[in-house]
Parts: C-alpha cells; structure tokens; sequence
C-alpha cells in the first residue's frame, strides 16, 4: 500500500518543525486535521514530548 514512499518532514507545508505537514504528506490527507489531532494528543501531556521527540527522529525532506 505505502511501498516506496517514505516519511519525512516536510518543508513547504510546516509550521514549527514540519512533522505534521510531512505525516499528512505521506498518508495523503489535510495536515490541518494531523495539527488539531496532535494538538488534542498535546493536551494530554504526552504530546509535547512526542512531538519533539518526532521532529529529531524524522528526517527533513
């Protein structure tokens, strides 16, 4: 299903670090609705840490 593609953080569509922009790149839907999903994750107290946690381990595009 995802062969060949590879996750990365995007450039062109971020707004702090670009992980969001690149994971809805890469399942092909709107980042807007990753950001408000993340931010929802962020008030639980775990997102944060998840977040940049994930923009070090993401590689840039």
């Amino acid at each position: 299903m995802f062969q060949g593609k590879k996750l990365y953080r995007s450039q062109y569509n971020k707004m702090l670090f670009g992980v969001c922009g690149g994971i809805g790149e890469y399942f092909d839907i709107d980042p807007t609705l990753i950001r408000l999903i993340w931010a929802l994750f962020a008030c639980s107290g775990a997102g944060i840490a998840a977040y940049l946690i994930a923009a070090v381990i993401i590689p840039i595009d």
